[in-house]
């Protein structure tokens, strides 16, 4: 099963997980947007879409802020069917102004459906660019595990999850269930 690595807006510098996720999981890789700081929608599903394919097995996907978003529109088209999960990390509320910049509301409104493959939803308590009772709620829309990691930031670099053990934990726990859920 392949890993796919979505960072969201700026992408994922040095240092953080989504990094070190790549560099300790065999087949995971960064699906690399064509421009990071100016997201387009349609432009990044049809990134991902792509690279889905590319890979010829099923996947499981591993989405921090912006990129919990673009999961969630993916998993309204037909290439949904290839995705064996998805671990989604600090999801952006693209759909708040005072909660993150312009540059993503291309992204809203955000699909509240249940997602058609296994899911795993962190949310911290004090991210600023999402309130997590509406973090939770989305989980539930979604049919996702939902996680509650405490006061941890946008659970990124900046807040100290460089390495994050607990994020690889939660990972292989969901590739384990999603590759059982594809045999």
């Amino acid at each position: 099963m392949s890993i796919l690595i979505l960072p969201g807006l700026n992408g994922s510098s040095h240092g953080h997980w989504q990094r070190h996720f790549v560099e300790t999981r065999a087949g995971a890789r960064i699906v690399e947007q064509r421009d990071w700081d100016r997201p387009e929608r349609t432009e990044w599903v049809a990134t991902l879409s792509a690279a889905i394919l590319q890979e010829g097995r099923p996947v499981v996907l591993v989405a921090h802020s912006l990129a919990v978003a673009l999961v969630a529109h993916l998993a309204a088209t037909p290439i949904a069917r290839h995705v064996a999960g998805a671990l989604l990390v600090a999801p952006a509320d693209v759909e708040t102004p005072a909660r993150t910049p312009e540059a993503v509301r291309n992204f809203a409104p955000l699909p509240r459906g249940r997602l058609p493959f296994r899911s795993t939803l962190i949310a911290s308590r004090d991210d600023p660019y999402m309130d997590q009772a509406r973090a939770r709620t989305l989980a539930e829309d979604w049919g996702s595990l939902f996680v509650d990691l405490g006061n941890a930031g946008h659970i990124n670099a900046a807040s100290g999850h460089g390495p994050w053990p607990e994020g690889l934990a939660h990972l292989d726990a969901l590739v384990a269930t999603a590759g059982r859920a594809t045999a």
